[in-house]
C-alpha cells in the first residue's frame, strides 16, 4: 500500500508524543528527528525533508503549542498541514478550454505507462460527460498504436491514427481537425518516449507543442522509481513547461518519496495517481486527503466517493430492509462482498477509514480474489435452506459443504464465523444509521 512504511513510522512517533501529556522543546525535537528519518527512508528528496522539518519545528515549538492542553494533537495538525502544503495544498484539476477541444499532451519516458494512462484518463473524462478522442502519436514503439486501439475498443471510444508513416506533428495537427469535425471536446495525445532523456526526444515534443498548443502538458512518471521520477519531472519541466504530473503505480510504491517530492522540487502539481491496472484505477490527487491517510486520520471523502460510484443504491436499500427485519442471509452476505469488491483492494479501503489502517495486519483481514472465490464456492455448495438459516449447519452438513466446495471444514467454520461477525457489525451500523437521522453517523451510500 502507498506510504505504508512512512505511515507506520509517523503514526508510532506521534503515539509516543500523545503519551507524554505536556511537551517540552526537546520532546518535539526528538519526535521530528524520527519524522526526518522516516521521510528519508521513504525516499523523499533530502532538501525537501530539510525544509519540511525546519517549517514544522518553527511552528511546533511556539508557546501556543507547548502550553496548549493537547500539544501532541497540535503537532500532528502542524505536520498534517505541512504535508498537505508539500504535495500542493489543494487538488489541481485539468484546465478545460473555453472553446473545445481541450488538448492534453501526455509525455514521459518509455515504460512509465503513457499509453495505458491515456486510456485511463479518457475513461475518467468520459465519466465527466466529456467526449474524448485518443490520438496515437507514438510511431516508434512496436505495437503502441495497436495498444491504444485495443484500449479505445474497450472504452468504446474513437482512436485517431495515421499509422507509423506520418510524423507525430502531422498526426497531432490532423487529430485536432478530426476532433473539430466530429465534435470531440477533449483530445488526448499519446506521444513517444525514450529509455532516457535526450535532445531528439525533446525536440520532437517541442515541435508537437508548438504546432497544437496544448492546454495541458502532463508528464506520466512511474512512482516506483522514487527520486528518479523527480529528476525526470525536473528535466521535462525545464524543457517543455509541464502543467502537471500523473504518478503511475502509486499503489505499488510503499515508500511514496516521489509523491512527496515532485511538487516541492519542480513546482508542478500532481494531478492524478494511478492506483491499479484497471481502466478505472486513475484517481484525482488530493494532497489534503493523502496527508490524512499518511497520518492515520483516514480519507472518508474518497471512501464516500468510491461508495457512491460503485454501490447499487437500490440493492443497498433492499439490504437495509432485510437488516431491519433481521433477515440477512448468506446469499446477502455474498452480495455484500461482491459490492465491496467493486470498491477496490481492501487494504486501500481500510486506509481511508480513520483508525482502521492497521486492521489489515490483523489475522484474517487479507482479502484477495482467491479467498473471494473460496467463499463463493462454500456458499454455493449449501442448500437454499442452509443459506437462509446457517444455524442448522451441524458437523455432517459442514463436512458435506467442504467436500462439495473443495475446501476444508475449518474454512467453512471460518466463513460462518465471519458471517456472524458481519451480521453483528451491520446491525450495529444499522443502529448508528438510525442515530444519523438525529445528526449522528450515516452510511455514505444509504439515503
Amino acid at each position: 500500500m502507498v506510504f505504508e512504511g512512512l505511515a507506520d513510522k509517523l503514526q508510532n512517533t506521534f503515539k509516543k508524543l500523545r503519551g507524554r501529556g505536556k511537551l517540552t522543546e526537546s520532546d518535539v525535537t526528538e519526535a521530528l528527528r524520527e519524522v526526518r528519518m522516516a521521510l528519508l527512508e521513504a525516499d523523499v528528496n533530502f532538501k525537501v525533508v530539510k525544509d519540511f522539518i525546519a517549517r514544522v519545528k518553527e511552528r511546533a515549538v511556539g508557546q501556543d503549542v507547548l502550553e496548549s492542553l493537547t500539544p501532541a494533537q497540535q503537532v500532528v495538525k502542524i505536520v498534517n498541514d505541512e504535508l498537505t502544503a508539500l504535495m500542493g495544498g489543494t487538488q489541481s484539476r485539468i484546465a478545460i478550454a473555453s472553446r473545445p477541444p481541450t488538448v492534453i499532451m501526455l509525455v514521459g519516458l518509455q515504460g512509465a505507462g503513457k499509453t495505458t494512462t491515456a486510456g485511463k484518463l479518457a475513461h475518467f473524462l468520459k465519466k465527466q460527460n466529456k467526449r474524448p478522442l485518443l490520438v496515437a502519436a507514438d510511431i516508434y514503439r512496436p505495437a503502441a498504436i495497436k495498444q491504444l486501439q485495443v484500449l479505445g475498443e474497450q472504452l468504446e471510444m474513437p482512436v485517431f491514427t495515421l499509422g507509423d508513416q506520418e510524423t507525430p506533428v502531422t498526426i497531432a495537427k490532423k487529430a485536432i481537425d478530426h476532433a473539430n469535425a466530429y465534435a470531440r471536446d477533449v483530445v488526448i495525445i499519446d506521444t513517444a518516449g525514450r529509455l532516457h532523456i535526450n535532445a531528439e526526444l525533446m525536440d520532437e515534443l517541442k515541435a508537437v507543442k508548438q504546432t497544437v498548443r496544448p492546454h495541458e502538458i502532463l508528464l506520466v512518471v512511474d512512482a516506483m522509481t522514487g527520486q528518479d521520477a523527480v529528476t525526470v519531472a525536473e528535466a521535462f519541466h525545464g524543457e517543455l513547461g509541464l502543467d502537471g504530473v500523473i504518478l503511475t503505480k502509486l499503489d505499488g510504491d510503499a515508500r511514496g518519496g516521489a509523491a512527496l517530492s515532485v511538487k516541492a522540487v519542480t513546482g508542478c502539481p500532481i494531478k492524478f495517481a494511478g492506483m491499479g491496472e484497471k481502466l478505472d484505477a486513475l484517481e484525482p490527487f488530493h494532497p489534503d486527503r493523502m496527508a490524512s491517510r499518511i497520518l492515520g486520520m483516514g480519507d472518508v471523502l474518497s471512501f464516500i466517493e468510491k461508495a457512491q460510484s460503485a454501490i447499487d443504491i437500490e440493492q443497498a436499500q433492499a439490504m437495509e430492509k432485510k437488516l431491519r427485519k433481521d433477515d440477512f442471509t448468506l446469499d446477502d452476505f455474498l452480495d455484500q462482498l461482491q459490492q465491496v469488491k467493486k470498491l477496490g483492494p481492501l487494504d486501500q479501503l481500510l486506509g481511508m477509514l480513520p483508525g482502521m489502517g492497521n486492521l489489515k495486519k490483523m489475522q484474517g483481514m487479507e482479502f484477495d480474489d482467491k479467498q473471494f472465490k473460496q467463499i463463493e464456492a462454500i456458499i454455493q455448495s449449501m442448500t437454499k435452506k442452509e443459506r437462509r438459516d446457517p444455524a442448522i449447519l451441524n458437523g455432517s452438513r459442514r463436512k458435506r459443504i467442504a467436500v462439495g466446495s473443495g475446501t476444508r471444514v475449518q474454512d467453512v467454520n471460518r466463513l460462518l464465523k465471519q458471517f456472524a461477525e458481519a451480521r453483528k457489525m451491520m446491525k450495529k451500523m444499522q443502529g448508528m444509521q438510525k442515530n444519523g437521522k438525529k445528526g449522528g453517523f450515516k452510511l455514505p451510500f444509504m439515503r
